[in-house]
């Protein structure tokens, strides 16, 4: 679905990978920020002469449907010259506020060795049936940065739950630590939180596959190889 809607706001209605894709990643249940801004570039063609189009005979066949007279019901041949539709003519800025300021840290944090989960780490395996204190940690400055809607807060709450006796903090990583002693603090590697200091552990990942590769294909084909095995 993500590349029909990146290829009709890219490549139908041209407009620049970057604002269209923000407003996905705001609305995705599982979005992930590096996952969906390299898929919208893949699409637009970013750095390449490639753009990725699905015409309506393409979305049919995957979606089991038999739609009609559309501006995507046109040959592959014809996007090249194809006009902006004017039902895609008109546009708007994007304008999402994360609103973190209904959740309140009701719960007393103490200073224990403690699993900082976040956004991106709802691991209910992680250190399963060990003691640790576990926080779900909110840090305003990545909401306002790559902002999400409401209904992702609530849903990556309710995921939380599967997490027992976990404690919801809003506020930044620095402020955990007038609370928590440095040392006790534990969490898992990502890019989005290379400012937590304590025992950083390694994220859990597909293959063991490293390495430059010129396209996502290039490397897929080393990991299925591995994943073969």
């Amino acid at each position: 679905m993500r590349m029909y809607v990146a290829s009709i706001c890219c490549n139908v209605a041209k407009s620049h990978w970057l604002e269209p894709s923000r407003w996905l990643y705001a609305n995705l249940l599982d979005g992930d920020i590096a996952s969906n801004q390299l898929s919208w570039q893949w699409v637009a063609g970013a750095f390449s002469n490639k753009k990725y189009y699905a015409n309506q005979d393409n979305i049919n066949h995957f979606f089991s449907n038999s739609q009609k007279k559309t501006f995507l019901d046109i040959d592959y041949a014809c996007f090249d010259n194809i006009k902006i539709p004017k039902i895609l003519c008109e546009t708007m800025p994007l304008e999402i506020i994360t609103q973190l300021s209904e959740l309140k840290n009701l719960l007393h944090l103490e200073d224990q060795d403690s699993l900082i989960y976040n956004y991106y780490n709802l691991d209910p395996s992680w250190h399963k049936g060990e003691k640790f204190q576990r926080i779900l940690l909110l840090e305003p400055s990545i909401f306002k940065k790559y902002p999400v809607s409401s209904k992702c807060i609530n849903f990556a709450i309710e995921l939380s739950q599967n997490i027992p006796n976990i404690k919801i903090y809003v506020g930044e990583f620095e402020e955990l630590l007038n609370q928590i002693s440095l040392e006790k603090i534990h969490y898992k590697e990502h890019p989005l939180n290379t400012n937590y200091k304590g025992v950083e552990e390694p994220r859990d990942w597909l293959t063991n596959v490293n390495g430059y590769f010129p396209s996502f294909f290039s490397f897929w084909k080393k990991c299925k190889k591995e994943l073969m095995q």
